[in-house]
């Protein structure tokens, strides 16, 4: 049951960047990660029934701010900009170098020894990420290079994140802490949606990936995730993060018909190689998480 839920999951978001591909032309990145949020928010507000979640709500008001802000608008709005110039798979791809930047980020600003196999593994991680956008960056397609940019700092931010969480948000809920960052992100997200707001009509297939990006993408991929964390442990479903780009190709290629070329394959597999070797995950290496 486990090992179905951890295919799920991965499944569900990587189908993610499918939907931003789609709906984020139409909709414009921030209104549709305003809209993204505000589903799952609601989806989740029955946390707020256990007295509680309320109180750690309101215990760790700051702490969920700043996790809301770096672990969903701004790399939600990041990542939406990017599908608008690259593929579907390229933008999951590239968020996939997540546990690298929180490996260096955890070095650097959280005072968190890495071991020579992490130093390697991100080496080796950032030498994939040049091989996977060198045919794209070749191609001098307008606004790519600025897509990619933004891909890569949405990374950065969810690796500050996972750090901050970490040390500011030790012992709160998962549920909590999933709730309390899609309703900070709304009040983050929407006043500034409001102001750009599509004046066009939007098709339903669109409106149909929008919402299937806020209930299925993000409220119920946020329960599993957390019921996985529950049943399996925190490193079996942070796992997850290995198969997420694997089904990001795959959607995009079969729903899009995106162009999956071999130097993006090796560029993908140096990027997940480098991340397990920074992250600790091949068998026998003993390295510190951040």
């Amino acid at each position: 049951m486990n090992f179905l839920e951890h295919i799920l999951v991965a499944a569900i978001w990587g189908a993610s960047f499918l939907f931003m591909r789609i709906a984020a032309p139409e909709f414009g990145p921030i209104p549709l990660m305003a809209l993204r949020v505000g589903i799952a928010m609601v989806a989740l507000a029955p946390v707020l029934r256990s007295a509680g979640a309320r109180q750690q709500c309101r215990e760790k008001l700051w702490p969920l701010f700043v996790v809301a802000v770096t672990i969903s608008a701004a790399p939600f709005c990041l990542l939406a900009y990017a599908a608008l110039s690259v593929d579907a798979g390229m933008d999951s791809v590239l968020n996939a170098t997540m546990p690298l930047w929180a490996a260096l980020i955890a070095s650097i600003g959280f005072q968190v020894s890495m071991s020579r196999h992490q130093m390697s593994g991100l080496l080796i991680g950032f030498v994939g990420v040049v091989v996977l956008v060198h045919d794209t960056l070749s191609a001098g397609a307008a606004g790519v290079p600025l897509a990619i940019a933004a891909a890569l700092l949405a990374a950065l931010f969810y690796g500050f994140a996972v750090n901050y969480s970490k040390r500011h948000l030790a012992g709160v809920k998962p549920y909590v802490v999933a709730f309390g960052s899609q309703f900070l992100a709304s009040l983050v997200l929407w006043p500034l949606a409001l102001t750009c707001w599509p004046r066009h009509p939007i098709g339903l297939t669109t409106w149909g990936c929008m919402i299937a990006l806020g209930i299925v993408s993000t409220a119920l991929a946020c329960l599993l995730f957390f019921r996985l964390i529950e049943r399996a442990g925190a490193t079996y479903a942070a796992s997850v993060t290995f198969l997420i780009p694997v089904f990001g190709v795959v959607w995009g290629a079969t729903f899009l018909g995106e162009k999956v070329t071999p130097l993006m394959l090796a560029g993908c597999l140096i990027v997940l190689a480098g991340t397990a070797i920074a992250s600790g995950k091949f068998t026998g290496m003993k390295t510190r998480r951040a």
